[in-house]
């Protein structure tokens, strides 16, 4: 996905610099919507219901009436994953920094460059397109494991604990060319061609349960 497909919010009570980093990102053909204060910019998050998207929003520590900190703190009660880049005066610094620590991708000092303002989220964009593409991955490999059988799920075992397919036909009572056909499927619906990449996927997931089964999805 292209960066300049996600919102840039930017929320802030200054019409000034709501109207100059506006111009500035759209300028560069990012898309970026504006608003005048944490709880109007809130409320349209909390429209959303969850329905993310992709997005970055630069927030203004001092605004009125919610400051740029509640408003941060009332994202994250949200759940909201956008990252979140602080505006601040030098008084500020202290307080941003502190954000930081808590949750928020960065701060920027003003006055800042414009060049280093585009750096800044143009990097908290690929992090977030990062990040995704892990959540997408993982939750490919929560469905495809919920998707084996209860007989798949026992090969699936042996295979983790390393043994071969004639081990596992004896384990388990049945043939090795029925262990072969359920090795097959189980590669299939996984996404892998090996055991070894199969342990290293699953090993993404929570941690295997006891006597090396897989975790449930």
């Amino acid at each position: 996905m292209n960066t300049t497909a996600m919102d840039i919010h930017i929320v802030d009570d200054d019409a000034d610099v709501r109207d100059g980093l506006a111009w500035l990102f759209d300028s560069r053909g990012w898309k970026t919507r504006v608003w005048q204060g944490g709880d109007v910019f809130l409320d349209a998050v909390h429209a959303l219901q969850g329905e993310w998207g992709l997005a970055v929003v630069l927030l203004d520590i001092r605004m009125q009436p919610l400051s740029g900190l509640v408003t941060f703190e009332r994202l994250k009660a949200l759940g909201c994953p956008w990252p979140v880049l602080f505006l601040t005066g030098h008084g500020d610094v202290a307080t941003a920094v502190q954000a930081v620590k808590e949750g928020a991708w960065d701060f920027l000092e003003k006055p800042f460059q414009d060049n280093m303002l585009v750096d800044r989220v143009e990097q908290a964009m690929q992090a977030l397109l990062a990040r995704s593409a892990s959540e997408r991955e993982l939750q490919r490999l929560r469905q495809a494991l919920a998707s084996l059988s209860p007989r798949e799920r026992e090969v699936l075992g042996e295979l983790l604990r390393g043994h071969y397919n004639k081990n596992i036909a004896d384990h388990l009572g049945i043939s090795a060319r029925t262990v072969e056909f359920h090795r097959a499927n189980i590669f299939e619906k996984m996404g892998v061609e090996s055991a070894i990449e199969l342990a290293h996927k699953l090993g993404q997931l929570q941690p295997a349960g006891r006597d090396g089964e897989p975790g449930s999805p």
